[in-house]
């Protein structure tokens, strides 16, 4: 198949586009943001009619969550007008769209992992515009599959782990909010999960509707970047002495996020198969590359 990648510079795109499925099965054609402004819906029917792709990957997103709050114009552009306009060519070209969301579209009170059909209710400017771009995919397009993940980090791009790396070799002490419950998702398992759900639709249309996706165990933010430094502390020394929990209260930031924010993936492996991924080996995997990088 030939698949049409929107967003391939970020971490995500990243992945998708070093995925090993392509060597023998796909060909890709990777765009960043400077290639196609998807918030143009004349440059993305232009794209569509040059490259002619059998399905497009939707990775291009405002995930700057705080400065949402301020830059709403732009998260609503990319989020959920460039999402229309996406899934508007897709239906007009007859071609399915993989597209991604977020696990901030919910607000995070209920006690027991979140499944597809329960209601959203965003917390922040950033939830809300995935949120709206979701609702626009579903009314415009209808070959799309819709994957929310959560807490996505990988060896490009910025993400938790590489900040987390960053402040635990300058910084004595740091504190890390520890009642923020999440699923840590690796960019590899996302891009697994694509390929896969690529090869079930090529052979079946039974399968659109949105999907979970996410890593296991579920962990506080305190929590996640424990791991982080303990893995790290194994490979070189750090400056880091102390990791301190605290409150969200006690870390104001613009934007409010989800206390509790698990997602369920059950859906997603009874339609392909698809496990939740053990996020704990491939964390140590990328700390290790990143760490040696820097020896």
């Amino acid at each position: 198949m030939k698949l049409l990648l929107v967003g391939a510079s970020g971490q995500l795109g990243w992945e998708i586009s070093h995925h090993p499925a392509l060597l023998t099965y796909h060909t890709i054609i990777p765009l960043s943001h400077a290639a196609l402004d998807i918030s143009d819906l004349d440059q993305v029917l232009k794209a569509y009619r040059h490259y002619q792709p059998d399905l497009v990957i939707n990775a291009a997103a405002y995930t700057k969550v705080d400065l949402a709050e301020k830059e709403w114009e732009s998260a609503y552009r990319i989020n959920s007008k460039g999402a229309e306009h996406l899934a508007s060519a897709c239906e007009q070209f007859q071609i399915p769209l993989i597209h991604f969301s977020t696990d901030y579209i919910f607000n995070g009170e209920k006690e027991t992992p979140y499944v597809e059909e329960d209601k959203a209710s965003p917390l922040n400017i950033y939830g809300k515009s995935k949120w709206e771009g979701e609702v626009l995919i579903r009314q415009t397009c209808t070959k799309h599959i819709i994957l929310r993940t959560s807490w996505v980090f990988g060896r490009q791009g910025h993400n938790f782990v590489k900040t987390i790396l960053k402040l635990a070799q300058e910084r004595e002490t740091l504190q890390v909010v520890s009642d923020q419950i999440g699923c840590p998702t690796p960019t590899s398992g996302i891009a697994d999960a694509v390929f896969m759900i690529v090869r079930k639709i090529k052979s079946s249309s039974s399968f659109w509707g949105t999907y979970h996706f996410c890593g296991e165990p579920a962990v506080s933010w305190y929590e996640f970047a424990k791991h982080i430094i303990q893995t790290a502390a194994d490979i070189k020394p750090l400056t880091l002495r102390e990791l301190a929990p605290i409150a969200s209260a006690e870390y104001p930031t613009p934007a409010r996020r989800p206390k509790h924010s698990i997602l369920s993936c059950k859906k997603i492996t009874a339609a392909f198969g698809i496990q939740p991924i053990k996020w704990l080996p491939i964390l140590r995997g990328i700390i290790t590359s990143e760490l040696h990088e820097k020896l």
